[in-house]
């Protein structure tokens, strides 16, 4: 009986190694797949970062075409007209803004009524001004934040 016992041992310890060796490589392979799974989502990473320096790097290169284009304009103007043209988004909003507080003003006093001045300032003319003032308080601001 011992000897069977012993056989039955001795036959059966025979297979440990390779049974060992079979969920260290698992095991390995397991960790291997993780390995290749981060690297992956590193690459995934790193080519949207380059994605976003390409486009700031284009964004730059554009800002300065335009501001190289715009100079060589200013120089062949007149004095006149150069002020002009760095007038206008300017006055547009100082108009705009005299609308809004004369609109206020005449629904305040009682010269028009709230369904006139829904008329007139509505979502249309509200995303316009909403617009205007984004652009001088909040474009680049916005910009960079969506950006990042």
């Amino acid at each position: 009986m011992l000897s069977l016992l012993g056989s039955l041992l001795g036959f059966g310890t025979s297979f440990l190694p390779s049974l060992m060796s079979y969920f260290q490589d698992r095991q390995a392979k397991a960790h291997e797949l993780a390995m290749m799974e981060q690297q992956r989502e590193q690459q995934i990473a790193l080519g949207e970062l380059q994605i976003k320096h390409v486009n700031v790097e284009a964004d730059i290169a554009e800002t300065a075409a335009l501001l190289k284009h715009d100079s060589g304009l200013n120089r062949r103007a007149s004095q006149w007209c150069v002020n002009l043209a760095a007038s206008v988004r300017p006055v547009i909003t100082y108009l705009l803004f005299i609308e809004f507080a004369t609109l206020t003003f005449m629904v305040a006093f009682g010269m028009i009524d709230n369904d006139m001045y829904r008329m007139i300032w509505n979502n249309e003319f509200q995303a316009i001004w909403a617009a205007v003032v984004s652009f001088w308080f909040g474009a680049r601001t916005m910009a960079r934040r969506q950006q990042t």
